[in-house]
């Protein structure tokens, strides 16, 4: 990390942080202070876009039903498959108790990052204990992406979108599979919950 005045703010950010185990205990060691941003968003959806994006890159994988389960007609979930495991958010979460407090963290709701941006802007700027200069006026729907971006900055010729690789069609899953999965994940999230106090309403 670049040395920080106390005026400012340096931020990083990695999505696989949030699923390393060792990741907590190596930044507590770096700072204990440490301001953590999660973004999460329903599980089952999250597992289904990993896997679109992965089939982007190798075509010839086993399908989406394979892999999620081990045995399907019983209902048994694969939580070995990576897609699946990072959605028990709260397994995740224990570990980085261990050190930091759940003050030092704040959870971005993805779904709402996507409706309103704004707001979820708004509320990482509280946070950060900053004054709220991002706001509606920054954003617009692109329709394309089906994502909102970032309106052009003076020192830019282009709006801010999210990279290629977001926004694909993802792939479409059997109904039975979505409410298996949904089943499955229903006590990890109330779980998660309850323990960060938001309903993030994925059920």
């Amino acid at each position: 990390m670049p040395r920080t005045l106390d005026s400012q703010i340096t931020l990083e950010k990695t999505p696989s942080y949030f699923v390393t185990r060792e990741a907590p205990r190596r930044i507590s060691s770096m700072s204990h202070e440490t301001k953590l941003i999660v973004v999460v968003r329903n599980p089952v959806t999250r597992a289904i876009s990993d896997y679109t994006q992965t089939l982007s890159k190798k075509p010839d994988i086993p399908t989406f039903e394979e892999l999620a389960f081990k045995n399907k007609s019983l209902g048994l979930v694969d939580t070995s498959w990576n897609a699946i495991r990072i959605g028990m958010y709260i397994l995740h979460l224990e570990n980085w108790l261990q050190y930091f407090r759940l003050s030092q963290m704040h959870f971005v709701s993805g779904e709402r990052l996507i409706t309103d941006p704004a707001g979820e802007m708004g509320r990482v700027q509280d946070f950060l204990g900053l004054k709220r200069i991002i706001t509606d006026k920054h954003f617009y729907f692109n329709r394309t992406k089906g994502f909102p971006c970032l309106k052009k900055p003076e020192s830019s010729s282009q709006p801010r979108c999210l990279g290629k690789s977001k926004g694909r069609t993802h792939v479409q899953i059997d109904q039975e599979v979505i409410e298996q999965l949904q089943e499955f994940y229903r006590p990890f999230n109330i779980k998660f919950y309850e323990t960060v106090g938001q309903d993030f309403k994925w059920d």
